[in-house]
């Protein structure tokens, strides 16, 4: 007779077979065209949307990697500006439950900007936890002190203004943090996993972390307020940690059994093609994932992967 513990467990493995399954998918199409493979990430001949998918290397690596498609952070970090690095830093929960970004990749990414010339970077979220135990258990404030950043209280709702967002359907005005407005540069770093409104978290679901009032999202329409917030303003950089993802019980999960191991990085302007890459990763289609197609429609990104030109890298 089976037990509870053995469900769960068979339950566990068929996730990770089909999360893994949608890994293998994303990596194994073909490039959209011969020309979109040939032109440089956004130049001038080349239109589409260009995502950099990193696979089976260490955060850092797969970062470097992604970058050096564009010619490295500097391509987005000039010399003299400030930077936000929004990670998820949600859950008063260590980084092997995958419930918050890595906070080895957020120390990288830090670390790359000085190294662009950035003249500050700041990081900085609205938790869902407790601030303080949020930012110290995630690993991600020691990390990013380590490499020379600051780290903002997000729960200090002195440090946000009100604005209109310019083509907001539902969400027409929210209370958006002064660094999110005010920053040369937004580097937003989401961490993959489930959702059980969302159904997923990756690069537009993060930016809620910028907002005072999440709960306006939810009395008004989640998927239309999450499409409707980057009218705003979109991130100049989107870096999407997948290294392992949480396939069940997002998005807090309960365990490090949550997560299944994928070793990958998405990398790209466009958050609309980095979350529709993201949602196949967890072996959805972008269209299943309401706020995906939204966004795209709102002129915010591609959401047909079959119009993004893909770079595929294999380290290992």
């Amino acid at each position: 007779m089976k037990t509870r513990r053995d469900f769960l467990k068979t339950s566990l493995a068929a996730g990770a077979v089909l999360s893994l399954g949608g890994l293998e998918r994303l990596f194994s199409a073909e490039p959209a065209g011969a020309a979109a493979a040939a032109s440089s990430p956004g130049g001038a001949a080349d239109k589409r949307s260009v995502l950099v998918a990193v696979r089976d290397g260490e955060r850092a690596a797969m970062l470097d990697r992604a970058l050096a498609e564009w010619g490295g952070m500097k391509a987005f970090v000039k010399p003299g500006q400030t930077v936000l690095v929004k990670p998820n830093i949600g859950w008063d929960v260590p980084p092997e439950r995958g419930a918050n970004t890595h906070p080895e990749l957020v120390q990288r990414i830090v670390e790359l900007c000085y190294e662009a010339g950035a003249r500050s970077v700041q990081i900085f979220d609205n938790p869902v936890d407790e601030w303080r135990r949020a930012y110290e258990t995630s690993g991600i404030e020691a990390a990013a002190r380590k490499a020379g950043a600051t780290m903002i209280n997000g729960k200090d709702e002195s440090l946000y203004r009100k604005v209109r967002i310019p083509r907001g359907q539902k969400l027409q005005e929210a209370e958006v943090h002064r660094l999110y407005l005010d920053a040369d540069v937004v580097i937003n770093v989401p961490v993959l996993k489930t959702h059980g409104g969302a159904r997923i978290t990756a690069c537009l679901k993060n930016l809620m972390g910028v907002v005072w009032d999440r709960r306006a999202y939810h009395r008004l329409d989640l998927h239309q307020c999450i499409a409707d917030f980057p009218t705003l303003r979109k991130p100049e950089l989107n870096i999407l940690d997948a290294y392992q993802p949480m396939v069940r019980n997002g998005p807090r999960g309960r365990s490090a059994d949550d997560c299944v191991v994928m070793r990958t990085l998405l990398v790209s302007p466009d958050p609309v093609a980095v979350d529709a890459a993201g949602a196949r990763m967890l072996n959805l289609e972008p269209d299943q994932v309401a706020h995906i197609p939204l966004a795209a429609r709102m002129g915010l990104g591609t959401a047909d992967l079959d119009r993004v030109d893909i770079r595929r890298i294999r380290l290992g």
